[in-house]
């Protein structure tokens, strides 16, 4: 018969998130891992499965707490909007907490063995389907007449998606949110524009 489990699991998630996001998925042991939740490794594993499963759950927790800006973007009048909507947020984001800058997603595969090769294809797919909903948004921000005839929804959605990756390594690097936001600025001068409304 099974003990009963004597820690808040949410609690638990939620320490493993900041430790993955601080150190990504390889840079965190497990004798970070159990200091930050305070549960030990056996009981981890009962509770999340191994390191892999956890860093699964950390990321859906990520999403779920702190990219509610996404979809807020997707909403957004216009495409130049809805870029300006991400970069600014972004921006925000990846600053907001000096203990754990950048983005969870972007530092938990910029260096990994083959050994986490799966959790490195599991990060480009998240990112990945979020460049398709931004080159969906853009496509449909075209046939209304708001980018030109001659723009391109997925080179769009592409440039949106390096400049957000580029900044959340700088951010990771130690530029302010001022910095980022001119770089946000920067990069929104350079959006395409439809027709305009009299």
């Amino acid at each position: 018969m099974g003990r009963h489990r004597e820690f808040d699991m949410q609690k638990a998630l939620d320490a493993a998130l900041c430790v993955f996001w601080r150190k990504g998925y390889e840079g965190a042991s497990y004798a970070d891992l159990t200091a930050a939740t305070g549960v030990e490794r056996p009981a981890l594993y009962a509770a999340f499965g191994n390191k892999e499963a956890l860093f699964r759950k950390a990321l859906d927790r990520y999403y779920e707490l702190y990219l509610d800006f996404v979809p807020q973007a997707l909403e957004q009048l216009t495409a130049r909007e809805v870029a300006a909507h991400m970069l600014y947020n972004s921006a925000d984001l990846n600053t907001r907490f000096p203990d754990r800058t950048g983005c969870f997603n972007i530092n938990g595969a910029l260096a990994v063995s083959d050994g986490a090769e799966t959790m490195r294809r599991t990060l480009i797919e998240a990112r990945a389907e979020g460049e398709a909903q931004f080159r969906a948004r853009f496509e449909r921000a075209k046939a209304e007449g708001d980018l030109p005839p001659t723009a391109k929804p997925d080179v769009l959605a592409a440039y949106l998606m390096a400049v957000l990756h580029g900044m959340a390594v700088q951010a990771k690097a130690g530029f302010s949110r001022e910095k980022l936001n001119s770089v946000a600025e920067q990069a929104l001068s350079a959006w395409p524009a439809g027709k305009t409304v009299d």
